[in-house]
């Protein structure tokens, strides 16, 4: 008498590392404005390019100086201050935002969108901070499931302040 196997369940996959990529027109000031309406950093990938320079293997018309130090300059990426970060390249390991240069402007409605969350009471508050940060209101939203205000970011990326 032959035994059938008891099959065995497929094993779980590793959770993946993951970012959200934004198509942008100015990185740096996408970076900038993401750090200041998150409380993030952006990060600094200068110890990186200073050594790919040094070795030839990138070209100095490739980066640009936003803050004093050299950046990408297709690319700037924002980071949570207490997720933990490469050394060697700056590159954030857990939230973090990359933004990227794109030659084409945004066109239609965004398909994902960041909700951000205030806490009871805060809602107003952060709405009129992060217009003074460059992002406007595009409306209130007052329906059965909750109320929040619907706003875009300096390049008109939609984002929903709760």
């Amino acid at each position: 008498m032959t035994q059938t196997p008891t099959p065995q369940p497929a094993p779980t996959p590793a959770p993946l590392h993951w970012k959200l990529v934004i198509d942008t027109a100015d990185p740096h000031a996408q970076a900038d404005f993401w750090a200041a309406a998150l409380g993030y950093l952006v990060e600094d990938h200068s110890a990186l390019i200073d050594r790919l320079l040094g070795l030839g293997a990138v070209s100095p018309d490739i980066t640009v100086e936003p803050h004093g130090h050299r950046a990408w300059r297709d690319a700037a990426a924002v980071r949570h201050p207490d997720d933990p970060y490469e050394k060697e390249s700056g590159t954030g390991l857990g939230r973090r935002l990359l933004f990227q240069r794109v030659p084409e402007p945004k066109t239609v409605k965004n398909r994902l969108h960041i909700d951000l969350h205030t806490g009871e009471g805060r809602r107003e508050a952060e709405v009129a901070r992060l217009a003074g940060l460059g992002a406007t209101v595009l409306r209130e939203v007052k329906e059965q499931g909750g109320e929040w205000v619907m706003m875009a970011d300096p390049e008109g990326n939609e984002f929903c302040v709760h």
